[in-house]
């Protein structure tokens, strides 16, 4: 989903010269998506994907041509009270069980500025499969200081309407429109 803002970042990002798209993998340690919402005017509610997978074909020359994908699994959703996680995982959200996944596939990458850039893709959430747009900005490219490898991080934002993956129980009083932010840090693969 959010690894799309990775793709952008590196789409951006032009700190050495290479031919050709490089692979960089997530590092899950260190790469989160949160959410929040409305909660029936009362509050905003948060909760969060962490640990998932994805990689990003990075060509630096053309980063255009870069691409990304990432898979989260559906059970790993945090929410912060149990309750609402088995809430979510039951017949009135996601009716998740262990394999399903949330899915992101870059489908195109336009550069807006020297450090931004527009992902286009493919998000699959609950057998729904929607084109998603992410607001992504490279937030450091380059060596990463403990690890010795080339490394990037990117935050990246956009708005999903839940009822559009079949999700919309209890919209509108349940907000239908949940807010995006994703941070991911991506390391060269060896």
């Amino acid at each position: 989903m959010k690894s799309t803002l990775l793709a952008a970042a590196l789409a951006v990002s032009a700190t050495t010269a290479f031919a050709g798209a490089e692979k960089y993998v997530l590092d899950p340690s260190h790469s989160q998506v949160v959410f929040s919402y409305n909660h029936l005017g009362f509050s905003t509610t948060t909760g969060m994907f962490s640990g998932f997978e994805g990689e990003i074909m990075f060509d630096q020359e053309d980063p255009a041509a870069s691409s990304v994908s990432v898979a989260l699994p559906v059970v790993e959703m945090i929410t912060g009270w149990q309750q609402r996680d088995a809430h979510f995982m039951s017949e009135d959200f996601f009716a998740a069980a262990e394999g399903d996944l949330v899915t992101f596939t870059s489908t195109a990458i336009e550069v807006t500025g020297e450090n931004t850039a527009m992902i286009t893709g493919d998000l699959t959430m609950n057998g729904v499969t929607k084109p998603v747009v992410l607001d992504a900005k490279l937030n450091q490219a380059g060596e990463h200081p403990m690890a010795g490898k080339q490394w990037a991080g990117f935050d990246a934002t956009t708005t999903l309407v839940r009822s559009e993956f079949e999700l919309g129980k209890f919209a509108p009083f349940v907000g239908d429109e949940v807010e995006i932010r994703i941070s991911v840090e991506a390391q060269k693969a060896d």
